[in-house]
């Protein structure tokens, strides 16, 4: 292969655990359906905060899917992404029994709710730390189980890039089997980070949802709701694929990396650092903003950030109405698993044609001026793509997929 050209990769499996459906047809069903998951905290007693909803994993029994040793060994954050590449492998048919094979997992958050409870029987003297302390709160655990599990020995890492962890994890992992280190990549994300301090601080900061509504671009927007969940992707070279006989679902066509430089918790108000990112996946990608038909917004209902993002659209695609949503409303904020599950999302709109409900979205705001269809569309043709993710500290990331 000549240095200078890029290998073409593809998705071949992809795998969810989400706040409205386990597996990738209970998830897309949901998203189609605008069923929102988001409801009431269950499992934590929140009775003396003010944020209490979110969008929690409903009828997930780990035991379903793992063996007893895994469900006492991983965390919930550990067993969504786990549950999830399992599916993905498993839709793949990839032999991962190869050190041509790696493994990229992704997390904002890790074990903060094991190291929060752990310190707090600490605190009481109630009971003290256990064995599995930290392999359950170390974020690479997840991955290394996997790789233990499946005889995964190529390349391992683990991405913590705030709310954009997932899609850096996508591009991690692109990036590896570019420059030939690996022939096929797992990549997974997990997150289940709903716990007193995370509520408490992101309320001060005044992030979070007062009504626990998620309602992204609507001009009643008033915060973010907190989600939890897994996704996973198999990525392989299209030459890999090709020569195994795989069915190919998606292709991976361009992703991108960037930070703002601006502030720890705010967005550029620009957008500019967002719109960077994109035009830069739109390089990688080898392909011009007229041929994206859909754009999955990371769309987070903050009053500022959505701004930013369809500011940050604007810059790229000009006055071209280009279809622009946000799953949020349906799922909360999933955090590092979201930058998974919505590429999901943008691979099974490409595939169907439909564009789920905005749900939570109403009246649009005169400041996020773009393309935002209240009701669930059909017939559409996407010949390629987009989805956001952008982060605290600034981290934008933006993959770009096309049809088969």
């Amino acid at each position: 292969m000549n240095r200078m050209e890029k290998r073409k990769i593809v998705i071949t499996g992809m795998g969810a655990v989400t706040p409205v459906g386990i597996g990738v047809s209970a998830y897309w069903n949901s998203l189609t359906e605008g069923a929102c998951g988001i409801d009431e905290i269950r499992g934590l007693d929140v009775s003396d905060l003010t944020v209490r909803r979110a969008g929690q994993v409903k009828d997930f029994n780990p035991k379903e899917f793992l063996s007893m040793k895994l469900v006492q060994d991983l965390e919930p954050y550990m067993q969504y992404a786990y549950v999830s590449a399992l599916e993905a492998v498993a839709q793949s048919g990839l032999n991962t029994d190869s050190s041509r094979v790696g493994i990229v997992m992704g997390s904002a958050l890790s074990g903060i709710c094991i190291i929060g409870e752990t310190n707090q029987q600490l605190a009481l003297n109630q009971k003290a730390a256990g064995p599995k302390f930290l392999t359950k709160a170390m974020g690479n655990i997840a991955a290394a189980q996997f790789s233990i599990n499946h005889k995964i020995k190529g390349p391992s890492l683990t991405v913590s890039t705030a709310c954009s962890s997932g899609g850096d994890a996508i591009t991690i992992a692109s990036m590896l089997i570019r420059s030939g280190a690996a022939d096929a990549m797992i990549v997974m994300a997990g997150e289940a980070a709903i716990c007193k301090p995370l509520i408490q601080s992101l309320t001060k900061t005044g992030a979070l949802s007062k009504t626990g509504e998620s309602r992204p671009f609507d001009k009643d927007r008033n915060g973010f709701v907190l989600g939890e969940g897994g996704g996973a992707l198999v990525l392989e070279s299209e030459d890999t694929a090709t020569a195994r006989g795989a069915r190919v679902i998606a292709r991976l066509l361009g992703c991108a990396n960037n930070t703002d430089a601006f502030n720890p918790v705010s967005p550029d108000p620009s957008g500019s650092g967002a719109a960077d990112c994109m035009k830069l996946a739109l390089a990688d990608a080898g392909i011009s903003a007229d041929e994206i038909d859909y754009i999955n917004a990371h769309g987070t209902a903050t009053k500022m950030g959505d701004i930013a993002e369809s500011n940050a659209v604007r810059m790229v695609f000009g006055e071209r109405p280009v279809l622009i949503s946000s799953t949020k409303g349906i799922t909360g904020h999933m955090m590092g698993a979201g930058g998974i599950t919505e590429l999901i999302a943008c691979v099974k709109i490409m595939e169907t044609g439909i564009i789920p409900p905005n749900v939570g979205f109403s009246e649009a705001d005169p400041e996020c001026a773009v393309n935002v269809p209240k009701d669930r569309l059909e017939g559409q043709t996407i010949r390629a793509a987009m989805s956001n993710a952008l982060g605290f500290g600034g981290q934008n990331s933006c993959i770009i997929v096309g049809r088969v």
